[in-house]
């Protein structure tokens, strides 16, 4: 029986209701992790860089030999349906995650008649958790290192967005174990600063912008955005090789990521920044400059206004 009011997702070439979208147990992707994922988020209604998350999809499905029926450019049309399906059920004020989820599909062994062959694809969309985040564009994210390091490039390449987020999945329970309110981050195997769970970490320091090399870690979509702003903006930003020293002596960090945009991070490893201002001054420019990128939305006062 479908859900009052329930959502709309497309599942293997049809619009159903969510509760329609059947995974059987002997798919790839709940067995093995065996599949890629992209996340977008709306804005005011609105996909955000659509194909740019789109396009880094299929990059993750070229890295695993997936072949989906649909083309980037299908994946793109099916995307921006399932949102307009879905716009009713938004509550005012609120933004949808936006995702695509595909896998290699069953595993067949011998004859298996009621199995469909190929990929599993699922595109979908659920809230942004605007009011359970709201207070860290108030206060900051606190931000802990995990003693879980990220998998070696030379083992999976952290560019490809994959179902298995085991590892980074370990690395958040063992920092919320000790602090419910930390957000992890991790470090490679040579000790270098890396990403967190969905999100990429920027220091600044002396009044220039540095990042992890983007070779080493998911190259996120608002990563992208932060350093366009910061070339438009004058203000020098680098790549480099981090480590922990680096956060510890910095001015100020933030965080970018496809939910979040831009926020600013309180503290390091129990370590308060230099700059005690929430956000910094060059943190408060990109984030600035971030809004007029989304045509004037102001992100920032849609979490802001959730506190009670």
């Amino acid at each position: 029986m479908d859900r009052p009011n329930e959502r709309i997702a497309y599942f293997n070439g049809e619009f159903v209701p969510e509760s329609h979208v059947l995974i059987p147990f002997r798919d790839r992707g709940f067995r093995h992790g065996d599949g890629v994922f992209d996340t977008a988020r709306t804005i005011d209604g609105r996909i955000f860089r659509l194909k740019e998350h789109v396009d880094r999809l299929f990059r993750s499905l070229r890295y695993l030999r997936i072949e989906p029926p649909e083309s980037p450019g299908e994946m793109r049309e099916v995307t921006e349906e399932v949102v307009r399906k879905n716009l009713s059920r938004l509550p005012e004020g609120e933004d949808y995650w936006v995702f695509q989820n595909i896998s290699r599909g069953p595993d067949w062994v011998g004859d298996e008649p009621n199995l469909r062959r190929g990929p599993t694809v699922v595109v979908h969309v659920m809230p942004l958790p605007l009011r359970e985040r709201a207070t860290l564009f108030r206060d900051g994210i606190e931000l802990v290192t995990s003693s879980i390091r990220r998998i070696a490039p030379d083992a999976q390449s952290p560019r490809a967005k994959m179902s298995s987020y085991i590892n980074l999945t370990l690395a958040d329970m063992e920092v919320k174990a000790s602090n419910p309110k930390a957000w992890a981050s991790l470090l490679d195997a040579n000790g270098r600063l890396n990403e967190g769970t969905g999100q990429n970490l920027f220091l600044v320091r002396d009044g220039t912008l540095m990042t992890p090399r983007g070779t080493m870690v998911l190259e996120g979509v608002s990563r992208g955005v932060v350093l366009e702003l910061a070339d438009k903006l004058g203000i020098p930003a680098r790549e480099a090789d981090l480590d922990p020293y680096d956060a510890y002596t910095s001015d100020e960090a933030f965080l970018s990521s496809t939910s979040l945009c831009v926020c600013p991070v309180r503290s390091i490893d129990h370590r308060p920044l230099a700059e005690e201002a929430i956000p910094g001054p060059v943190t408060r420019r990109l984030m600035d400059a971030y809004k007029e990128v989304l045509g004037g939305f102001d992100f920032e006062a849609q979490y802001l206004r959730m506190i009670d």
